[in-house]
């Protein structure tokens, strides 16, 4: 593993530990080099994903991206951090299971905020806004209309 810091390639395991119930590992690192200390997770990945962009271009699936977007959207909720690992786990593992090696950006869009509806309506609402492009008020009622009925 390569240090974020100084770029050695030659970094110490200094603690092992299981994390995200389970699901992956959890590494305290040490570089020998500059001395600095950094975490990693190892998790298992069960096949490479990569993601369509509506303007067609072909990416890989970036889990961190996901995480982020899922963070922004429950920002200030009563929404622990340990809940949003398992919501971007269990995400990231229906695509691996349920989708092709190739998924749209919309299909991530969609389980995402199927994923947000039943966790937190407000973050549901938040995510909606961006990934639909609202761009006025109006478009708020409508949604919101939708949800109520």
């Amino acid at each position: 593993m390569r240090c974020p810091f100084c770029g050695s390639e030659d970094t110490q395991v200094k603690d092992s530990r299981p994390a995200e119930d389970n699901a992956a590992i959890r590494r305290r690192r040490a570089c020998p080099s500059c001395a600095s200390r950094f975490t990693t997770f190892e998790r298992v990945q069960l096949r490479e994903i990569t993601v369509l962009k509506t303007d067609g271009r072909r990416v890989p699936f970036d889990r961190e991206k996901l995480a982020r977007s899922i963070r922004v959207a429950l920002r200030k909720r009563p929404v622990e951090e340990e809940q949003i690992e398992r919501l971007v786990n269990g995400i990231q593992r229906r695509l691996e299971t349920e989708a092709e090696s190739e998924v749209t950006s919309r299909q991530i869009g969609e389980i995402v905020m199927e994923t947000l509806r039943a966790v937190d309506q407000v973050a549901y609402v938040r995510f909606a806004s961006v990934y639909r492009n609202f761009n006025e008020g109006k478009d708020f009622r409508d949604f919101l209309g939708k949800l109520e009925g």
